[in-house]
């Protein structure tokens, strides 16, 4: 496998098409920058249209943007719709779009604003648009998680929104613990299909806007160690590129930066929790997120 991997290393991407979501700034835009560099139309699926197209103009390559609102299932359908429409085939996915250490907010179907949109907005947007990847070989649906999928983790279903009680990163964690167990029940329904994969990424400690709902008390000093503790975006981004386009990445697996801690560096295949591999939770998981989407997948 190679070491320090950059996005040098990424292939020739002419022909494919790539949808990334939250692709209008930080790791979305450094994923869709190279991906449209390297070939690929790339589609910016992003909330704010006008931020989408600004974002498409410092981007060389073909690039278009479709409004994509992850905190509305009305918006999911809406997009998926359009996309299905525009592009016969999909060769990538890329789960990008997230929110971290939100205060106790709902998405407009009523759901916990981290576990809605980090998670049953992505799981309802793959399942409308899976029927685009299955015939397409080396087609991938790459879903960022982070390594604070360790935080309190497990899945509350007895409380998923956390209206009994509500803990910012407990809730962080459960969403990014959600996107993992997503990719790993998804890999395993797709196996039998043999052309499309799943396989999660995750970006360490990477210098984004993502980080700008946490309590000052702590985002304040991280804010000033920014240079020591974090990296910038364009490394952040290495594993779902890594994830997306290697073609030694196989379905099932999880990309992170190879530094000490999953912190910082080149992407390489990563460990996640065990909790993340109980496949009965994983099973469970995909039930309830079909019950709540309404979104069926076709495999």
């Amino acid at each position: 496998m190679t070491e320090n991997w950059t996005e040098q290393h990424v292939p020739d991407q002419t022909g494919r098409t790539a949808v990334v979501t939250g692709a209008n700034t930080g790791l979305g835009f450094e994923t869709a920058r190279v991906l449209a560099e390297r070939g690929a139309t790339v589609v910016l699926a992003v909330r704010d249209v006008e931020k989408g197209k600004r974002a498409a103009d410092r981007i060389a390559g073909e690039v278009l943007v479709q409004e994509l609102d992850l905190t509305s299932l009305d918006s999911v359908r809406e997009a998926a719709a359009s996309l299905r429409a525009a592009h016969p085939r999909l060769d990538l996915l890329i789960n990008n779009a997230g929110v971290m250490y939100t205060p106790r907010l709902t998405t407009r179907d009523g759901f916990e604003l981290q576990f809605g949109t980090n998670h049953l907005g992505h799981f309802a947007l793959t399942g409308l648009l899976l029927e685009r990847l299955l015939p397409v070989p080396g087609s991938r649906v790459v879903t960022v998680s982070s390594t604070g999928h360790r935080i309190q983790a497990a899945i509350h279903f007895d409380d998923l929104h956390w209206e009994r009680s509500y803990s910012r990163a407990g809730a962080y964690g459960q969403s990014k613990l959600a996107n993992l167990m997503f990719t790993y029940e998804l890999q395993r329904r797709l196996a039998a299909h043999g052309a499309t994969a799943a396989v999660a990424a995750h970006p360490g400690m990477s210098n984004t806007e993502l980080a700008r709902n946490t309590p000052a008390a702590i985002r304040v000093p991280v804010t000033w160690l920014a240079p020591v503790l974090t990296q910038p975006a364009t490394m952040g981004a290495l594993p779902t590129l890594r994830a997306a386009t290697d073609p030694a990445a196989l379905g099932g697996q999880y990309y992170g930066p190879g530094g000490r801690g999953e912190v910082k560096g080149h992407p390489r295949v990563v460990a996640s929790s065990p909790q993340s591999h109980d496949a009965e939770v994983q099973r469970r998981l995909w039930d309830v997120s079909e019950r709540l989407t309404g979104v069926v997948f076709p495999v």
